[in-house]
């Protein structure tokens, strides 16, 4: 390791610990080495910019946020819950199953764990908790476990950002994180109905049928987007940006012409909160960029291969291995850094042991949003305890078991490659 790479790292990790933004700290680090090693430090900007406008694919990113809070501001959240208690309600545990179904078919639109939790999450569990029909603790662990199918069903902006650096095609990452997020739907819902026999939690009254047509009708458009979304993207009429924008547009028209439950002043409140969390997705992007020209000037990815190959590991041994890795990171930085920073190291290994890249991307994903609820660093557990004031302590308690099946449904995709690229190759898929 070089002495401009060695202060890089020192800088990196010296801001990040004192609570700067990893981006900033990145980026900082990245001045340094390039001032270290005598190189112009015009680079970074240059590197940022040439990747940024290079790579076309990042659109999509703005326009699936922009897409999930207006949902999330109109009343399309409120339509969608009332299907999935007409659907699933009167089940053992039933408020429970509306979280993880509701989750499903959200996670349709918004491509995001974090817009899931903040946006129909908080209205689930005010319906759980309500009366004390379930423990507040209970209601927030298994919506921020069930928040994490959003990025795992199309459409998913990590990804989106994992076919940046990988180059796998972002139209069937897509389409093979279907079967997976329906696997960790069914673990969630069959832990779910388990510990609502253990908290002795009543069945919820069954919708009347003669309700169930309306409450269908008035969720069908909204159940629509995920249709269009797919049919657009494997009939080859729109590329997954083009559908981006294609579901920013439906939600829009959805919310203002169709449900009518967004003013201009709201959408004026969306808009700008879209730009801000595109902006910190974006600078995220950027650091990465300069990062990786970083790592790439360093021949650190080669070097990384040659490593692993020393010790002669199997696909599986390897797969394992990583897994591990991004467990342990996922504890402590965000999924979009390690997407960026940690998975271009890989790939040569990747490459090298003959591991399909489509495989590895949606089991990256899966392990990286298991992340996501554990603790310490949880986002998602932070979010909620945010936007519900219930104790993290609370939630952390419960999250756990949820924790543990949705590793084992990680561990059903790694030693099983079909389960995630059947459909791939259903439509085509050559590996």
């Amino acid at each position: 390791m070089s002495i401009a790479l060695s202060l890089c790292l020192i800088t990196v990790f010296g801001l990040a610990a004192f609570g700067i933004p990893v981006a900033i700290a990145m980026i900082t680090g990245a001045v340094i080495y390039l001032a270290a090693s005598g190189q112009d430090i015009a680079l970074a900007g240059e590197q940022i910019l040439q990747g940024v406008y290079n790579s076309y694919i990042l659109l999509a990113v703005p326009l699936f946020i922009a897409a999930a809070n207006i949902m999330n501001a109109g009343t399309v959240s409120d339509r969608l819950l009332k299907f999935c208690v007409a659907m699933v309600g009167h089940l053992r545990g039933g408020l429970g199953h509306v979280n993880v179904v509701s989750s499903l078919i959200f996670s349709g639109m918004s491509g995001s764990a974090v817009a899931d939790a903040a946006g129909i999450g908080k209205v689930i569990i005010n319906m759980m908790t309500k009366d004390g029909r379930y423990p507040q603790g209970y209601a927030a662990a298994i919506t921020a476990a069930s928040a994490t199918i959003g990025p795992i069903i199309p459409p998913s902006i990590p990804m989106v950002i994992f076919a940046l650096v990988s180059d796998a095609s972002i139209g069937f990452l897509f389409i093979a994180g279907l079967v997976p997020g329906l696997i960790m739907g069914a673990v969630l819902m069959g832990l779910n109905t388990l510990r609502a026999k253990q908290l002795n939690i009543p069945k919820e009254p069954r919708i009347p049928l003669r309700e169930i047509p309306k409450i269908t009708w008035d969720a069908f458009p909204a159940l629509m987007m995920p249709v269009i979304l797919l049919t657009g993207i494997y009939g080859g009429i729109t590329t997954p940006t083009e559908a981006a924008a294609v579901a920013a547009l439906y939600a829009l028209l959805l919310a203002t012409l169709v449900y009518r439950s967004i003013s201009l002043k709201d959408l004026y409140t969306v808009f700008k909160y879209s730009a801000i969390s595109s902006a910190s997705v974006g600078l995220v992007i950027s650091a990465a960029l300069i990062f990786n020209y970083i790592l790439a000037t360093e021949n650190i990815p080669t070097q990384v291969a040659a490593l692993i190959a020393t010790y002669d590991l199997s696909p599986t041994e390897f797969l394992l291995a990583v897994n591990l890795l991004f467990l342990l990171l996922g504890c402590i930085v965000d999924a979009t850094t390690v997407i960026l920073v940690v998975v271009p190291l890989l790939i040569p290994a990747v490459n090298a042991l003959g591991i399909d890249m489509v495989h590895f991307g949606v089991i990256t994903v899966v392990n990286l949003m298991i992340g996501l609820i554990t603790p310490p660093y949880g986002i998602l557990l932070f979010v909620i305890n945010a936007t519900t004031k219930i104790p993290l302590k609370a939630i952390i308690a419960e999250v756990l078991p949820f924790i543990a099946v949705l590793l084992g449904a990680l561990l059903l995709m790694i030693f099983n490659a079909d389960l995630i690229l059947y459909l791939p190759r259903a439509f085509g898929y050559a590996e």
